[in-house]
């Protein structure tokens, strides 16, 4: 069934934002079309978890962590998912992957978004 290829993360800032692409090249045209395809992303330490979907007619769906800051898109003629990622924070770091809602496809490599914390701020209570 093909395996994706994933692409478009990188260090940004807080606030910041990234474009994620992913395509299916080995996949058959129709049988990709049919399939309702998922973003998912794999913090250190944690478990893979799935922050959206997007069906063949392009019905969206958004975990709540990511909900009013990301957006999943299509191209059916490309076999290809995309993601917008907005207002990126912290918590956001991890490698993102995409594969069917079921999973179906071999994982791929992914591709690794970082988002550094701030230097923070020293604070020092006295008696």
């Amino acid at each position: 069934q093909g395996q994706p290829v994933e692409s478009g993360g990188g260090l940004v800032q807080a606030g910041g934002s990234l474009r994620l692409s992913c395509r299916v090249p080995r996949a058959i045209t129709s049988v990709f079309n049919s399939k309702i395809m998922g973003w998912y992303r794999q913090a250190p330490g944690k478990q893979r978890e799935l922050v959206a979907t997007i069906t063949r007619l392009s019905s969206t769906n958004y975990a709540d962590s990511v909900k009013g800051r990301f957006t999943v898109s299509r191209d059916n003629s490309k076999k290809s998912i995309y993601l917008q990622m907005n207002n990126l924070k912290p918590e956001d770091t991890a490698v993102y992957y995409c594969n069917t809602d079921t999973q179906e496809f071999s994982w791929g490599q992914g591709t690794q978004v970082t988002v550094p914390w701030g230097q923070g701020t020293q604070v020092t209570v006295s008696s």
